[in-house]
């Protein structure tokens, strides 16, 4: 393996106590060796600040444990803070460029990963320009708290469609899943800050690159997914729907409205306050339809979706 520029490694944790020993294990026995793991505790009031101390001092010159101020930011604050840190502490953290790396607290990372989506998002730069502001994410195998296989594919599970992967698609539906993704220095200082209306830091991350760079996907399995009741955003098995039988008012009750998509309808109208002047006339009419999506008819939301999903 060809030497690699030196890689962070963002770390929010809350209340991780019980997989957190397996997620950081799993790092440190990376391929990729010149890392520097940096840690925000979100204000957890179990052992888990015990447990980063101690690797801290078994590995200080692989950890960077934010110190404590008490707040409870959710994931997407928590992460927003941790790249914000990076790009403020380069030279501290021995960083030549900002290249970050998401993890979970309750994950399992295969040996290579690393390795395999850093590569492609050197290649981007290499390829295209170290100024384009890029992504790599990867699939993930589901698992349950005890490690066993609950699916092979993330993807497959939850029903979601990679070549759908424009800027409006991805308004609509987000296929990066934080753990999986490494971006360059050029995608966090576009990204940032990420807005209030933003659902998940991920999907800001993943809409910013698709207006402005690159993302790419790796169809391999890289993390195995732990899902467990104490998730912060779960792995959904993807249901197709049911055909509706009886006449036209059977089949529009039938339609219910989607509460989610009020919160994609509010993140659509921010792409659009924050991008809005720099994309295209089909990106722009895309996102004002989305901002739409609100619509509390079931069939009317239903319909709307489907238009934009067109664009």
């Amino acid at each position: 393996m060809a030497s690699l520029p030196r890689l962070a490694i963002l770390l929010s944790t809350y209340n991780g106590e019980e997989f957190l020993d397996e997620q950081l294990d799993s790092i440190l026995d990376q391929s990729v060796k010149d890392i520097v793991i940096v840690v925000r505790d979100d204000g957890s009031s179990d052992e888990t600040t015990a447990v980063l101390a101690r690797y801290e001092k078994k590995y200080s010159e692989k950890f960077c444990l934010l110190p404590s101020d008490n707040q409870n930011l959710g994931a997407k604050g928590s992460f927003a803070c941790l790249m914000r840190y990076v790009l403020e502490n380069k030279q501290a953290l021995g960083l030549d460029r900002a290249y970050m790396m998401f993890a979970d607290q309750d994950d399992i990372w295969v040996p290579q990963k690393a390795e395999y989506e850093f590569q492609r998002l050197l290649q981007i730069e290499q390829r295209e320009s170290s100024q384009i502001p890029a992504l790599v994410h990867s699939d993930l195998e589901v698992i349950d708290r005890h490690g066993k296989c609950i699916a092979e594919s993330f993807i497959a599970y939850q029903g979601l469609k990679i070549d759908r992967g424009n800027l409006v698609n991805l308004a609509l539906s987000n296929l990066v899943t934080g753990c999986t993704a490494v971006i360059n220095e050029e995608l966090a200082n576009k990204a940032l800050p990420i807005p209030n209306d933003a659902i998940m830091h991920d999907w800001w991350l993943a809409v910013t690159a698709a207006a402005f760079g690159a993302r790419e996907y790796i169809d391999q399995p890289l993390v195995r997914y732990r899902q467990h009741d104490a998730n912060a955003i779960g792995a959904q098995q993807f249901k197709p729907a049911l055909t509706v039988a009886g006449g036209l008012w059977a089949k529009i009750k039938a339609y219910e409205v989607n509460p989610h998509l009020s919160d994609v309808a509010v993140q659509a109208r921010a792409i659009r306050a924050t991008y809005g002047g720099a994309l295209n006339t089909r990106q722009r009419t895309g996102l004002l339809l989305a901002g739409f999506l609100g619509l509390r008819l079931g069939l009317l939301q239903n319909l709307l979706f489907r238009l934009v999903r067109s664009f």
